[in-house]
């Protein structure tokens, strides 16, 4: 089996103060990237109260945890979109297909009870190395 990498990048908020988890691991050509909701590095809250905003922060946040891995955007081979609201699912779509290009990676879109922090939306990817 090939060696289990943390992944971790003072670019990306880190995971919640004491939670059991990073914020990505890399083991051979692949890198799984824990959730990511749209929370702003600079000020630890999030990206505003809608969709768009948090989806925006969330596909920059985990753009930088997968470049710290090796990896990009680009190499995304499958994603899942946790919404507060399956009703925010354009607003999400239009933001997220602007970052993953005309090559998408597979996706999975549902909605759940709740997120952290107030969050309306939160992403989780694994990518290519």
């Amino acid at each position: 089996m090939a060696a289990k990498d943390v992944v971790r990048t003072d670019l990306a908020p880190g995971p919640f103060q004491g939670a059991p988890y990073n914020q990505a691991i890399r083991i051979g050509d692949l890198v799984f990237v824990a959730g990511q909701l749209g929370i702003e590095l600079e000020t630890g809250q999030l990206a505003g109260s809608g969709v768009s905003e948090q989806t925006e922060q969330a596909m920059r946040n985990l753009g930088a945890i997968l470049e710290a891995a090796g990896s990009g955007l680009d190499k995304l081979v499958k994603t899942t979109v946790f919404l507060m609201d399956l009703g925010d699912f354009g607003g999400m779509n239009e933001v997220y297909a602007r970052h993953v290009g005309d090559r998408p990676p597979a996706r999975s879109t549902v909605q759940i009870s709740g997120l952290p922090s107030g969050a309306v939306v939160e992403i989780e990817a694994v990518a290519h190395v």
